[in-house]
């Protein structure tokens, strides 16, 4: 129970029983040993030579994977800082989709500094102010070293796709660069521009359907958009060539009234003239869509099996109980209005789509609509050979979309292969000697930290990493050197340029920014308090706090 006293030494009670606090130095040292502790659990998963992890819930269901937002998601953290730790690859997932495993790496790194510091007797807000100023500093940087891209340049577009790719364990190079293509070409399609030539890219356009089957290298583009449904009855077409597509946000049924009403049949004949109305009303709908000249109708709601008997007689496909989020992609591929009354449906309204087919794909019915004409959302249709492998290409997918999307909307990289870090490196260290004072500690202290990507690089290719930090350094230093990073390949320090290694510039910004804020936040706490009887993460009242999650803990 947790107290304090007053004048006269009368106790007062500030926390129930079974409360834990810690204070000061206890909650500085034990958050930046769970900062630490998390970090490290990543650290072996970067680069083309990290390793992946298997993480296995209490239910048995198996993930391999070396996607750091993925790992964090899944190891089901609770400690409080921990969970920071979670938000801010979930952060830089969300923002530029690529860069998980780095900030968090980096994030543990500059909170080990600010620890050495703290025991050196610096103050907590001098480091947090040392470090603004190091981000800064460091964002400046950056936009100095970094070179312009064409969204036309195939090629360059290539290298920065294939680097992004590099770690994940998807098949070959010549797989890798297949599914690099069509992610180029997925990005390039659904790119908005607007007036004043400013590029957006929506992801949620980019459909990834997966189904396991086949290889990788199956995974194919799809000029328009697979819908995970079957035509709704066995008398429609099975496909349709140039098809007029009517997208409804309507059910092609007999509504229920919302009040409750009576309905009085006292002979047979009155019954057979109410099914017979009730038919002519489904009829009448039908009509109205044929009267349209519309081939494919897909709609949110229900359709009737009446109202499917008279589409089929028509020879219109009909594919039903679509997710919203699919109508709205279908609308941009395919140029069609959704409709929300049925008398408002007009041949202006109707889509294009070359083919509308019907496809069994690994036991299942799939409705491909493809074809279509400049259409602003595609799909990408991922197979593999276990549904775990199928996973993985998706997220592979997802961090290049990421990285390609950055790159065409800053129209702007820097060298990969730990390069650009070493430039920052040396960069903030001739910075923090004209800045002077207590902070000058801090911002070597970020450089120190930056630096740990070029040595997490060179430990996962069983390189040695001070003697390649060392070397790195010394080649920075003269004016051709810049170029310089660890070339994983040929377990030595390699030309980045000529090697085409490139990283999205706005990947390196998100990354610096929010591993140190995150840093800046958990320094900031000094005082740990929870009601819970055994403490955050069951760790508070000391030793490594508990992270449990998928089937292990971490010590």
């Amino acid at each position: 129970m947790a107290e304090s006293q007053i004048g006269g030494g009368q106790q007062v009670l500030l926390l129930p029983e079974g409360a834990t606090r810690l204070l000061g130095r206890d909650a500085q040292r034990t958050n930046i040993a769970v900062a630490a502790a998390v970090a490290n659990a990543i650290k072996t998963t970067l680069g083309p030579k990290g390793m992946d992890k298997m993480l296995v819930s209490e239910l048995g269901d198996i993930v391999i994977t070396n996607d750091g937002a993925t790992i964090m998601e899944e190891m089901n953290v609770e400690h409080p800082v921990a969970k920071i730790m979670v938000d801010i690859a979930k952060t830089q997932d969300k923002e530029v989709g690529d860069g998980t495993t780095s900030v968090v790496i980096m994030a543990g790194e500059l909170l080990k500094g600010a620890g050495d510091l703290i025991e050196q007797g610096i103050h907590p807000t001098t480091i947090i102010r040392g470090y603004k100023m190091a981000a800064e500093k460091a964002n400046e940087i950056l936009s100095q070293k970094a070179r312009k891209v064409d969204i036309n340049d195939e090629a360059t577009l290539q290298k920065i796709a294939m680097v992004s790719m590099g770690s994940k364990n998807v098949g070959d190079d010549a797989t890798k660069s297949h599914l690099c293509k069509l992610v180029i070409k997925a990005v390039r399609q659904v790119m908005d521009k607007n007036a004043a030539g400013k590029i957006t890219i929506d992801h949620d356009f980019i459909k990834l359907e997966k189904k396991s089957g086949k290889a990788i290298s199956d995974t194919e583009f799809i000029n328009g958009v697979l819908v995970d449904k079957e035509i709704s009855h066995p008398g429609m077409p099975r496909s349709v060539s140039n098809a007029k597509i009517a997208l409804l946000d309507v059910a092609l049924e007999i509504e229920k009234t919302e009040v409750d009403a009576k309905i009085e049949i006292t002979s047979p004949d009155q019954m057979q003239a109410f099914l017979q109305q009730e038919e002519q009303m489904l009829k009448d709908m039908v009509d109205k869509v044929k009267k349209s000249k519309a081939t494919v109708i897909v709609t949110q709601k229900g359709i009737d099996d009446v109202a499917q008997h008279y589409l089929a007689k028509y020879g219109i496909i009909a594919i039903r109980r679509v997710k919203k989020s699919d109508m709205e992609k279908l609308a941009r591929a395919t140029g069609a209005k959704i409709i929300t009354s049925l008398d408002d449906l007009d041949e202006k309204d109707l889509g294009f789509a070359g083919t509308v087919e019907e496809r069994k794909i690994g036991g299942e019915q799939m409705v491909f609509i493809e074809k279509c004409k400049d259409p602003k959302s595609v799909t990408i249709f991922v197979r593999g050979g276990t549904q775990q492998v199928v996973d993985e290409a998706e997220r592979s997918i997802v961090d290049v979309i990421g990285a390609i999307s950055s790159v065409i909307e800053t129209g702007m990289y820097v060298l990969g292969g730990g390069a650009i870090e070493i430039d920052l490196a040396n960069g903030l260290r001739e910075y923090s000697s004209d800045v002077g004072g207590r902070e000058q500690l801090a911002i070597v202290k970020f450089a120190d930290a930056v630096e740990v990507i070029p040595k997490t690089l060179a430990e996962s290719a069983g390189m040695d990493a001070i003697d390649t930090l060392v070397q790195m350094r010394s080649k920075h230093k003269s004016k051709e050197g810049s170029q310089f990073g660890v070339d994983i390949f040929r377990n030595s320090i390699g030309d980045m340029l000529k090697n085409g290694v490139y990283e999205p510039l706005k990947v390196k910004q998100q990354a610096i920014s929010s591993a140190s804020e995150a840093a800046e936040i958990i320094l900031r706490i000094d005082d740990m308090i929870s009601s819970r009887s055994k403490g955050p993460a069951g760790g508070m009242g000391g030793g490594m706090p508990g992270m449990g999650g998928h089937g292990h803990e971490m010590e």
